[in-house]
């Protein structure tokens, strides 16, 4: 059967989720050539693209020593195994992150422990964290989730206080600041993601270490190299985790434009905020709050959509073709794989109630102007929409 469609009607935009075309097209000679530089040397492993990548990173996040490795995750086990955590060792972390978080955990053979997040900024809660404390905790892995620094100065007192070390998950994060201090130089070690869709996205997988301490440096050096201290001296049992000169290469293209792309994201955020408060949407969505001493670089724009309604506003925008998605729909505590940590439903009513109703907006640095307003009108008519079907079924209900 065959269906027609009148020749005049009206064709709805699609907008993207993010769409990583429009930033290449600008950058492409400088990667192609950066890239070529690579090919014809034939120097793939670490090497001079590496520590050049490591020596910029260090310099922008204001840290002594920078460290490649293969990815985010990585990063986040390295730094584990640098500070000496493993069996019999607790680590507290929020439920509400991307899965590595909590596996980077038990890959060194420590117990994550979950303690529940703030409402506003969907990062880990200090006191929680305090009330987490035993005496074989280690470490604290706070994210700075969506691109917005946890509340560092109070984890730091508790830190402090029984002697934990902080390895801070910035792996959304890159250019974040708390009071002035940027990502990554805020614990004892900082650990971040190239992954493509972060506000610094390489062509592959890729991550890093910061800190300011030289041996811990030294020695997440060494474990990234299945622990050699050179000429095939294994001093400890380390991994494969080294970052391709390729993916530095274009890396150091990409950093110098991280700025311009964090000041477009932090404006379509500002834009987004002024247009859900002028289309009275505030009612039906929590716009994410941005504290005043802090940088938020917006890796996500996740707002909380009210009453239960986030699916269903999330399907009809899909039907609209307006990109969205949902960072994290199942809090790390109920996942099938961490059963055995013995959690169960309703231990962190905050995490949960923030995993049934967030919903990310496009938001990447290219998000052209009448992209962002069509996200805006399509969610004020599909929000009202929803929220009238859904009043309507309760009165029913009801009688």
């Amino acid at each position: 059967m065959t269906i027609s469609v009148p020749i005049n009607a009206p064709l709805e935009p699609t907008v993207p989720f993010i769409d990583l075309v429009p930033q290449y097209r600008t950058l492409s000679a400088d990667v192609l050539s950066a890239v070529e530089r690579v090919l014809s040397e034939q120097k793939f492993i670490l090497g001079e693209e590496v520590a050049g990548l490591e020596q910029e990173i260090a310099a922008y996040c204001g840290t002594r020593h920078a460290v490649g490795c293969n990815s985010g995750t990585d990063a986040l086990i390295l730094a584990l195994q640098a500070l000496n955590i493993g069996p019999g060792d607790e680590v507290i972390t929020t439920p509400f992150s991307f899965f590595a978080t909590a596996s980077a955990i038990c890959r060194v053979g420590a117990t994550p422990v979950f303690a529940d997040i703030e409402a506003e900024s969907f990062n880990i809660d200090p006191q929680a964290v305090e009330e987490a404390v035993t005496p074989r905790t280690k470490a604290i892995v706070p994210v700075h989730l969506y691109g917005q620094c946890a509340a560092m100065e109070p984890l730091q007192r508790i830190a402090s206080r029984h002697g934990l070390a902080i390895v801070e998950d910035a792996c959304q994060a890159i250019g974040a600041e708390y009071r002035g201090r940027r990502a990554g130089a805020l614990g004892r070690v900082g650990c971040f993601s190239f992954f493509p869709t972060k506000n610094l996205g390489g062509a592959g997988d890729g991550g890093m270490l910061t800190t300011d301490d030289a041996d811990l440096a030294q020695r997440a050096r060494r474990l990234r190299v299945h622990g050699d201290a050179g000429q095939y001296e294994h001093l400890e049992l380390g991994m494969n985790s080294r970052l391709d000169a390729l993916q530095a290469a274009v890396l150091r293209v990409k950093l110098k434009h991280l700025e311009t792309w964090t000041t477009a994201r932090q404006r379509n955020a500002r834009r987004y905020h002024e247009l859900f408060r002028q289309a009275n949407l505030t009612d039906v969505l929590v716009l994410p709050r941005t504290q005043p001493d802090l940088r938020h670089v917006f890796n996500q724009y996740c707002v909380r959509v009210r009453y239960d309604l986030r699916d269903r506003v999330m399907q009809e925008l899909r039907d609209r073709k307006i990109g969205c998605a949902v960072y994290y729909p199942k809090p790390l505590h109920l996942q099938t794989c961490f059963a055995h940590l013995g959690y169960r439903a309703g231990q962190f009513p905050v995490a949960e109630a923030a995993s049934k109703s967030v919903l990310a907006l496009p938001i990447y640095p290219e998000l052209p102007a009448s992209h962002l307003e069509r996200v805006v009108m399509v969610l004020e008519e599909v929000c009202r929409g929803v929220l009238a079907a859904s009043t309507t079924q309760r009165l029913r209900r009801a009688a």
